[in-house]
């Protein structure tokens, strides 16, 4: 194998991105061969040892991708300092060692989200310029009108600053509220939930139901399942798609 960049290599081992892997070498918390390693250094993984603190990459690692339904009340992290049940403890102790959340949902949200220790998966379904799409089912209080579904899918000023184009469809009526699909590129921290609060539509109700084409289906809430390698491979290669 030839020689690549160390943060490649680190966040290839599934231990963190390649951002904060740049950060690991900065901190002087790497070594390969013995040697403190340095920012934009190389090596190769299959002949030098690389050590990150206390921890050997391994050559052989094993990725691994979870889709777990998070249900609501449950915490979008991996340590709650104040000990409210997180996403990891969905997982079996088994399984949960380098694990890592791909994006998050809100307490009162539920839905698909992922943990995994690929970091180069992690890379492609967060970094902007990938653009990876999300689908969401949000019940909202009220009918919106034609002209506020056509700027919802417009963009909408948060904080100055427009949310991208996205896809908003009427999916079912029910007295005083109503049930939309909506398909995001971003993920701007409460996105959802704040413009539809500032198109007049209160959410009562959001739930994430796929990632990137991988659809949560019968995956009851609370529960797991493994990804197999060729299901998230697909996430490596997919092209963003125009609204």
């Amino acid at each position: 194998m030839t020689k690549v960049r160390l943060q490649k290599i680190i966040a290839e081992a599934g231990l963190c991105s390649r951002r904060k892997a740049e950060i690991l070498l900065t901190q002087k918390r790497v070594v390969i061969n013995g040697q403190i390693a340095q920012l934009g250094e190389k090596a190769d993984p299959d002949l030098d040892t690389i050590f990150v603190d206390d921890y050997r990459l391994s050559k052989n690692y094993k990725f691994k991708v979870f889709l777990v339904n998070k249900p609501r009340g449950v915490i979008s992290t991996c340590h709650d300092p104040y000990r409210r049940k997180t996403v990891l403890e969905l997982l079996p102790p088994i399984h949960r060692k380098g694990l890592h959340l791909v994006g998050r949902l809100d307490l009162n949200s539920r839905g698909a989200i992922l943990l995994t220790n690929h970091g180069e998966l992690t890379l492609h379904l967060t970094h902007p310029r990938y653009s990876h799409t999300k689908t969401y089912h949000v019940w909202v209080k009220g009918i919106p009108s034609k002209n506020t579904i056509k700027e919802w899918r417009n963009g909408v000023n948060l904080n100055g600053l427009y949310t991208k184009k996205a896809s908003v469809k009427l999916l079912d009526l029910k007295q005083n509220k109503c049930l939309l699909r909506i398909i995001l590129k971003e993920g701007r921290n409460r996105q959802i939930r704040r413009v539809a609060e500032l198109l007049g539509h209160q959410v009562i109700d959001l739930q994430r139901t796929s990632i990137g084409g991988l659809e949560l289906c019968d995956l009851q809430e609370g529960s797991w399942r493994e990804l197999k390698q060729e299901e998230w491979n697909i996430l490596m290669k997919k092209r963003s798609i125009d609204f």
